[in-house]
């Protein structure tokens, strides 16, 4: 502990680097954990009851389903009824801009914690070649003390300590939210495809209509 308070002490202008990276990786952190926990749904549930809907040619009803969902998931729903009602040949292209623009929401912040998972090792290691700089500056001008040598180099590499501790922190966080816009990607790809179910029957009807149409007017 006396180390450490002397540390904070000596060398706190390249530990506050460290610090302000700390102290932004715990906001992002505290910031993804609250909006995926606030955009969490339970697709298993939610797929089947909106391909009962579309099956009926409810559109209505899916809506309201993707309304009562709610989340993200709920508004990319709500996005792929209104292409499917008013765009169905293109479906597939206006689909994706859409979970495009949600999955730009699902990762706000997260540059955040990968950048400071690449950089804090480095401002940690800056801190430590200062720190060491000084102790051997100390050691010229006042002689050969090893209590005060062992004082600096111990010194040194708590900001590389600090500095390996945030990285740690940021890539893991980084890892695991990466893991579930993954997920949310996947979930989104579920719609589509149930969607495009659908735009493929509809197509397969219409096509033995107009060869019979044909048929007959020939």
């Amino acid at each position: 502990m006396e180390l450490i308070l002397h540390s904070i002490q000596m060398d706190w202008p390249v530990l506050l680097p460290i610090l302000i990276c700390s102290i932004l990786v715990l906001a992002a952190v505290i910031n993804r954990c609250s909006f995926y926990k606030k955009n969490k749904r339970d697709v298993v549930l939610f797929i089947p009851k909106l391909q009962k809907e579309l099956a009926k040619g409810n559109l209505v009803g899916a809506q309201n389903l993707a309304i009562q969902c709610g989340g993200v998931i709920g508004e990319v729903t709500e996005e792929a009824v209104r292409i499917f009602n008013e765009q169905r040949k293109g479906f597939s292209r206006s689909f994706d801009i859409a979970a495009s623009l949600a999955t730009r929401k699902l990762e706000n912040h997260l540059t955040i914690l990968g950048t400071i998972g690449g950089v804090a090792p480095f401002l940690g290691l800056f801190g430590t070649v200062v720190r060491i700089l000084y102790t051997f500056q100390d050691l010229a001008t006042q002689g050969n003390q090893s209590a005060a040598v062992a004082m600096g180099i111990g010194s040194a590499l708590i900001a590389t300590a600090f500095g390996l501790g945030v990285a740690i922190v940021a890539v893991i966080a980084y890892n695991t939210f990466q893991s579930i816009v993954k997920r949310y990607e996947d979930d989104f790809q579920l719609i589509k495809l149930l969607f495009l179910s659908f735009v493929d029957s509809d197509e397969d009807t219409k096509a033995p209509e107009a060869t019979s149409s044909s048929i007959s007017l020939g």
